[in-house]
């Protein structure tokens, strides 16, 4: 046995992590926005979907492989970009890279990150990666991020759109952590006094034309709860869109990604590119997310944790975790492949339950 083959969960993970890290940090990375009802419905959501197995499909083998962006993957599971990833671990964007790339999935990388994009592609050059963007008052500090990221062979640029300001994170603020900016941006880019993460400009549809007309790769917009904001993120000319409430951080009460996806997918599936995330824990959470119509199913903490837990190591032994899980949630469900994963597993959502 290895040091870590009693973790056999996410959620062994996450404990371990717990016990591992400063609190400060640990705060700061499993804290959500005012009081975190958001973050407790996004793993919630999965659970009040049930799934209607298929029986008897002779199924003598089955697979989890996929296609992303004319790419192959092992999983259609992505590890969402998270910042600050150096706070939990040596290696940390570079290690968590390196993880993706042995299981064969696919890393978006932060803006705010500990690493540069040129350096995470240097040290994991055989690795798929997308860049995740934060669109800056300063139009040279934007077009530098997408050029940096563009020339170090990234495939996709991931704009965030529901960060006008920072969320009311109150761990923090109760403890009074802070993090300098990263090490992509100058040092004069303006701070919120109160978050203590970067000011962000009002970003508005005119700017998103502006982004598409100066990126020449795929551009996924990330942060979209509504299925009217998904289409004319589509009609604009983006590639992809990322259904996310920013992992409970940003607005409290806002809709879970789980509960937003169903009309998103209704309006834009087979349009483009649609990518899920916000409390998956388990294989089976893959499963559904994939049932309600998302083509990619992303996961931030989870991978965090593996990172806190045991490094690059740490960050596989998760991913494989829920590769795992989604295979045999597949055969138990009758599916032998990702295009067999389709709406008519799912029951209608659970809701007898007490209200909070």
């Amino acid at each position: 046995m290895t040091e870590h083959d009693h973790l056999v969960n996410v959620s062994d993970f996450e404990r371990l992590a717990a016990e591992k890290l400063d609190a400060g940090v640990a705060g700061y990375f499993f804290g959500g926005a005012g009081d975190e009802l958001t973050l407790r419905e996004n793993v919630a959501a999965w659970g009040r979907w049930r799934l209607r197995p298929r029986m008897l499909a002779g199924l003598s083998e089955w697979g989890t492989g996929a296609e992303v962006l004319g790419g192959e993957v092992s999983m259609p599971v992505l590890v969402a970009p998270v910042a600050y990833q150096g706070l939990v671990d040596p290696g940390g964007e570079t290690a968590m890279a390196r993880a993706a790339a042995a299981v064969g999935t696919v890393m978006c990388l932060s803006t705010l990150a500990t690493q540069r994009p040129g350096q995470v592609a240097e040290a994991v050059p055989g690795g798929r990666r997308w860049f995740q963007l934060y669109c800056f008052e300063e139009e040279a500090v934007t077009r530098a991020l997408i050029e940096e990221a563009v020339g170090c062979g990234y495939e996709a640029i991931v704009v965030t759109v529901d960060a006008p300001r920072g969320g009311n994170r109150e761990r923090d603020l109760r403890s009074g952590f802070e993090i300098d900016l990263g090490v992509h941006l100058p040092a004069e880019q303006p701070v919120d006094p109160e978050t203590g993460i970067v000011v962000l400009p009002t970003f508005d549809w005119d700017e998103l034309a502006w982004l598409r007309s100066v990126c020449p790769i795929p551009l996924v917009v990330k942060g979209v709860l509504r299925a009217d904001d998904a289409g004319r993120a589509v009609d604009a000319g983006c590639d992809g869109v990322w259904v996310s409430n920013h992992g409970g951080r940003q607005l409290d009460t806002a809709v879970a990604g789980a509960d937003a996806l169903p009309e998103i997918a209704a309006a834009v599936g087979g349009r483009t590119l649609l990518v899920i995330d916000g409390g998956v824990r388990r294989g089976v959470d893959v499963l559904k997310g994939l049932a309600l119509g998302a083509d990619l199913v992303a996961i931030g903490r989870p991978a965090l944790w593996g990172l806190a837990v045991d490094g690059a190591d740490g960050v596989q032994r998760v991913i494989e975790l829920l590769r795992d899980e989604l295979s045999l949630a597949m055969a138990l469900s009758g599916c032998r492949s990702i295009a067999e994963v389709t709406p008519d597993l799912l029951a209608a959502p659970h809701t007898d339950r007490v209200m909070p």
